[in-house]
């Protein structure tokens, strides 16, 4: 936010917008982050820097934080447990504890283990979508 730090809400990127939430939300030292698709209006190079800047969130302050997402790259990159819900009922149809070590950055990306993981998350949330809509019909 270097040289940004008089402009008004307006003047911001979507980006600096989600930095300045949260680190406004640090700024009270919770227990635990809460986060709703913060990512889901940027764009994928913003995205990848939000995430990055989270990765390094986490590695200085060691917060948990509850994060919803629909990328599930987002969710295996930044995550050290995922859970996929099914949409109806909703209930919790995985729970994967990651193998991924901590310090982590986007490299961990590139690996087979994780293409492998997003894989099975993916079929997962394929299934549940087939079997939802054969309900619904």
């Amino acid at each position: 936010l270097a040289g940004f730090e008089n402009a008004r809400p307006h003047q911001l990127s979507g980006g600096m917008r989600q930095r300045v939430a949260i680190c406004r939300a640090l700024v009270y030292d919770p227990d635990i982050l809460l986060m709703d698709e913060p990512f889901s209006a940027l764009d994928a190079i913003t995205r990848d820097e939000m995430g990055e800047a989270m990765l390094d969130i986490w590695e200085r302050h060691h917060k948990t934080a509850l994060f919803v997402t629909h990328s599930i790259r987002e969710a295996v990159l930044l995550a050290d447990r995922v859970l996929v819900m099914a949409r109806r009922p909703s209930k919790i149809v995985e729970d994967l504890r990651l193998p991924f070590g901590r310090p982590r950055d986007a490299s961990v990306a590139d690996t087979k283990e994780f293409t492998e993981i997003c894989a099975h998350l993916k079929s997962i949330i394929e299934h549940n979508r087939k079997g939802a809509a054969m309900g619904a019909g």
